[in-house]
């Protein structure tokens, strides 16, 4: 594939390398490549070449985060919400599991399976879903890999919490792998 000078940054920035990084990489210093990104300099042949092989390399080799293909709409729930109150927002929004969330962390998840065992086993509706939720999900950090949230995933048929500093910021689901993968 042939590309452009100018596009050199820009492969760059969505690779997520660094100047210093990819300087490396590509056996140039990092200033030469704070000069071509700028427009000042017009490189060698032979250093550009080392420079798109380096992001080439790189191309291939990144692995996607799962910050990257999360769900930052959170839908969630309160302990205190009835089974009731759970089915009606799963319907709402077209979903089949919703975190429970307590003083801004996660304390389990009420899924339609759940939710069925719950109502085959003749509980009532305005019950409090904490009477019938299970616990939480796992928690992984928004820069895991997707490999690891595929893993997960085979072993727990429920979302994927993205957690950062103790807080929930997004979750994944088999949906959010899937769709991902034919993006590609």
């Amino acid at each position: 594939m042939i590309h452009e000078i100018a596009e050199i940054k820009e492969m760059r920035k969505r690779l997520g390398v660094s100047q210093v990084e990819l300087a490396k990489l590509s056996n140039v210093s990092q200033s030469l490549i704070a000069k071509i990104e700028s427009g000042h300099v017009d490189p060698a042949y032979s250093k550009a070449q080392k420079i798109f092989s380096a992001l080439n390399s790189l191309g291939g080799k990144r692995e996607i985060k799962a910050q990257e293909i999360m769900s930052r709409k959170i839908i969630s729930m309160s302990p205190s919400d009835s089974i009731q109150e759970s089915i009606s927002k799963m319907r709402k929004f077209s979903i089949s599991q919703i975190p429970v969330i307590e003083d801004e962390r996660i304390v389990g998840l009420v899924s339609e399976s759940i939710l069925l065992d719950a109502l085959s086993s003749s509980k009532d509706p305005s019950m409090h879903i904490r009477s019938v939720m299970r616990e939480p999900p796992p928690t992984i950090s928004g820069n895991a890999s997707t490999k690891i949230v595929v893993e997960l995933l085979k072993f727990y048929p429920i979302v994927i919490v993205v957690n950062e500093n103790g807080r929930m910021i997004g979750i994944i689901s088999k949906a959010d792998v899937l769709a991902n993968a034919y993006k590609r």
